[in-house]
């Protein structure tokens, strides 16, 4: 009967979308005011609800909202977000892709592509990407804790091109880079040829969990054309970590 009061109550708050005040939520459940108010307390003490203003109002928390998405298939993710993705790769006439960091890896779990069918473009692959040399790796990492920063320069470095980052200070000074720029790019770090542009997509204060990123041959990804793109996705990050997090609402 508790367990079923609490998940009564987070029904209410996930299908408002608003900050619900306690006395609302006390009115949609019928539940006596001392008990209405010690269950919503009960959901804030465990962080499954959080009042962002200090009025008292809750919305969904954090952690429930990892809980949620830690459940969530690729094929949820994609379903969500594919649609920001397919227009931002119309809009590059570029390759677009969305990665997501889990288990200590990155791997990249959806590709759009240009409508154009005179043009020319790099498809990127799917699955697990380098940490050290991909831009959608970078893009988590560099936002990541020391001690997993520390876990990607201490471990075996590849260096699949002359231009792939190997060495401890390189790797420093990308990440510190892509921090003060807020995306990350590499440049012919793994093909010869081809550069990517990559973005963290941060689910509030979870952190990175995903990137998006845009891939192309060198000629059209030159370090000005990276830099447009970058700030671009940097926006186009933010759309999708909010469409990820109305869909795990939505859903919880």
């Amino acid at each position: 009967m508790h367990l079923d009061r609490l998940i009564t109550i987070l029904e209410i708050i996930a299908v408002a979308g608003r900050p619900v005040s306690a006395t609302e939520i006390q009115k949609a459940t019928g539940l006596p005011k001392p008990t209405c108010y010690r269950l919503v307390q009960t959901l804030q003490d465990q962080g499954l609800v959080e009042a962002p203003s200090g009025d008292g109002r809750v919305v969904i928390g954090e952690r429930l909202i990892r809980i949620a998405l830690l459940g969530k298939s690729d094929v949820d993710v994609r379903r969500a977000a594919a649609p920001i993705l397919k227009a931002a790769a119309v809009r590059f006439n570029e390759t677009v892709f969305l990665a997501r960091f889990r288990n200590s890896l990155v791997e990249i779990i959806h590709v759009e592509t240009p409508d154009d069918p005179a043009r020319a473009y790099v498809h990127p692959g799917l699955g697990v990407r380098p940490m050290h040399a991909c831009s959608c790796s970078k893009a988590i990492a560099a936002f990541a804790e020391p001690e997993f920063q520390d876990s990607i320069i201490k471990g075996s470095l590849k260096a699949y091109t002359e231009h792939t980052k190997i060495t401890e200070a390189d790797l420093r000074a990308d990440f510190l880079r892509i921090v003060e720029r807020g995306f990350a790019d590499c440049d012919q770090e793994i093909d010869l040829g081809i550069a990517s542009v990559a973005a963290p997509v941060s689910i509030g204060n979870i952190g990175a969990i995903f990137s998006v990123g845009a891939v192309g041959p060198i000629r059209r990804f030159g370090p000005e054309n990276r830099v447009r793109i970058g700030r671009d996705l940097v926006d186009l990050a933010s759309r999708v970590s909010g469409t990820i997090q109305l869909c795990n609402v939505a859903e919880v």
